[in-house]
């Protein structure tokens, strides 16, 4: 019998447990090839922290080729840019062709971004995809670099979930930092009739806070839909003026997927069962956020990083081909969002809590996950 070709595409959270768990526990009888952009990944948990100046870009990397090398397991650096379900192989960026049997799918997403109408429009930080969020970070704090002093730039989040509300005051701690001579001023629009709506009373509550502090403006019911000349058109075509606009909205699948026959949800995202296995596709499997989960989970790390062990089991077990097992998603999870100033806010359903020990607390979580994925730093 011939040695089944595991494919695993993208290095996400979930991802990195896979190939941890063949790590700790090898298997000569299974080949697997692992292909992504870089050989690094970033943690989206410590890409804030890194958005406020508060550590470095690689920091917050986990080295998938050392954790590769640990399992066994081939890299090319090339991601995937179409599937045949049928021939069973995928076509990578490189022009290359890669056959598999198993094949999983951890490739994250990316963002719907906004129209563009007129001219002097703002500058646009769109915050997916990840991979190359830092390529267009540094384009705009280069950008930043040459504004003339004793001005005021505002800059606005659309989108009203934590990510854009953490990201906005990581930005604007940093470019505080940077630009000590400019003022600044944030504003966040949401479409939601409130701030954070899957939130208890007390998380939004200090959030609020927290974002008050940071002298941020928080507009309600606003879906931002197209960058105009100096600002923000909403939906209602109301005005909101911006010199920099943070693109945090709007999630969606990689556009190559349409392209395949694996069933797709209204956003783009690929449809699984409970063992993460594609809906009417035996052996091929997707996790974290470009899968779509039935019922459906918010796009947060937390939950490819809950998702990982049991892909690992089940891929193993497809490999085999042995019965695979449902993955039951968390009824709560925490959350722990960094407010810019040396503190965070941690939620656990209704219940909420802040301050400095929050965000040391945060950091050293983060820390402790990327370093159960890289190889031991040599003194």
């Amino acid at each position: 019998m011939p040695m089944p070709q595991l494919l695993l595409m993208g290095a996400g959270h979930a991802h990195a447990f896979v190939l941890e768990a063949f790590a700790k526990q090898p298997d000569s009888n299974i080949a697997i090839t692992v292909v992504s952009d870089s050989r690094y990944a970033a943690y989206s948990g410590s890409v804030p922290a890194w958005l406020a100046g508060e550590c470095s870009r690689r920091e917050t990397q986990i080295d998938i080729a050392a954790l590769c090398q640990r399992a066994g397991a081939r890299l090319i650096t090339s991601p995937a840019t179409s599937l045949s379900v049928e021939k069973r192989h995928v076509v990578l960026a490189s022009g290359d062709k890669l056959a598999f049997d198993i094949a999983s799918l951890n490739i994250g997403s990316t963002l719907a971004l906004p129209q563009q109408h007129g001219e002097n429009l703002p500058k646009l930080l769109a915050m997916r995809p990840l991979s190359s969020l830092h390529q267009r970070w540094q384009a705009l704090q280069d950008d930043i670099s040459h504004l003339p002093s004793d001005g005021t730039q505002r800059v606005v989040s659309v989108g009203g979930g934590a990510a854009s509300c953490e990201t906005l005051m990581s930005v604007l701690a940093q470019l505080r930092n940077e630009r000590p001579d400019i003022t600044w001023r944030g504003d966040i629009l949401s479409a939601s009739d409130t701030l954070l709506p899957g939130a208890g009373r007390l998380p939004r509550w200090l959030t609020k806070r927290a974002l008050r502090r940071a002298s941020i403006t928080v507009h309600n019911d606003v879906r931002g839909k197209a960058l105009a000349e100096g600002g923000v058109l909403d939906t209602a075509n109301h005005h909101f003026p911006a010199d920099i606009v943070l693109w945090a909205t709007g999630a969606v699948g990689h556009a190559w997927l349409a392209d395949t026959v694996l069933p797709l949800d209204p956003l783009g995202f690929i449809q699984v069962e409970k063992t993460l296995e594609v809906e009417g596709v035996p052996g091929i499997f997707a996790a974290g956020d470009c899968a779509a989960f039935t019922p459906a989970l918010p796009n947060a790390g937390v939950y490819a990083v809950r998702m990982g062990p049991h892909l690992a089991d089940n891929l193993r077990a497809a490999c085999r081909c042995q019965p695979l097992n449902e993955w039951q998603p968390p009824k709560r999870v925490l959350a722990l969002i960094g407010t810019g100033d040396g503190r965070a806010i941690g939620s656990r359903g209704a219940v909420g809590f802040s301050g400095k020990w929050v965000w040391r607390w945060k950091n050293r979580i983060d820390a402790r996950f990327i370093a159960r994925f890289n190889p031991p730093v040599k003194d």
